[in-house]
């Protein structure tokens, strides 16, 4: 899905939330990923019963905040984390999910965290090139980590099989588990039962709640 979405039904969002809501269980946050959702679209959402959102954009959050406040919506910030954004996000934000690097860290010691909770985010497969702590730094990243951290955060290589992406949520959820970390940020449209059946606690969902309700 590479541009913004216009003309979204909150029916069919209802029922596909309700679908998806049913299938992951009652103990899964379900975060609609708005990146692609324009500031006016927004209120389809609501509409639909949707209640977490999920920005990519420190400046596209702001705006839809600015816009539709804190009571439509629970804002988080899901996108790759540039340390100089981090002053704007915190105070506007639940959550944190990308949180990876030692400036990001100094940011956050040298502004009041205090109110914006942290999941790192752990790059599990060790590609080259993508955003993550290495999970052998894990424990290290926390102990210097200013903010409450609360969980971990993790983005599978791309693949065509969902079921590739197993084995990299379920060291995810290990890692979680040996720092004593409740929550897990993990799965997307295409591979969010893979996450859900390796124990994640948090997915982030944007075209399968946007598809007509009976391509669901």
């Amino acid at each position: 899905m590479a541009g913004l979405i216009h003309g979204l039904d909150p029916e069919a969002i209802h029922v596909n939330l309700e679908r998806i809501r049913a299938e992951a269980g009652p103990d899964v946050e379900i975060l609609c990923a708005s990146k692609y959702v324009p500031l006016e679209e927004m209120g389809a959402l609501a509409e639909a019963g949707l209640t977490l959102v999920g920005e990519n954009r420190q400046q596209d959050l702001e705006a839809k905040q600015e816009r539709w406040g804190a009571e439509a919506f629970t804002w988080d910030f899901i996108g790759n984390l540039q340390s100089r954004k981090v002053p704007r996000l915190l105070g506007r934000v639940r959550l944190l999910h990308s949180v990876a690097t030692d400036s990001v860290l100094t940011k956050l010691e040298s502004n009041d965290a205090s109110g914006t909770e942290v999941l790192v985010q752990v790059n599990v497969a060790g590609e080259e090139g993508k955003g993550g702590v290495a999970p052998e730094e894990l424990g290290a990243f926390i102990g210097r980590c200013p903010a409450p951290v609360v969980g971990l955060s993790t983005m599978p290589p791309f693949t065509e099989d969902p079921e590739d992406s197993r084995p990299h949520f379920a060291r995810l959820a290990e890692l979680a588990a040996e720092h004593g970390l409740e929550r897990l940020s993990m799965g997307t449209t295409q591979d969010w039962p893979i996450a859900v059946a390796e124990g994640a606690t948090i997915i982030r969902v944007g075209t399968a709640l946007f598809l007509p309700a009976s391509a669901g």
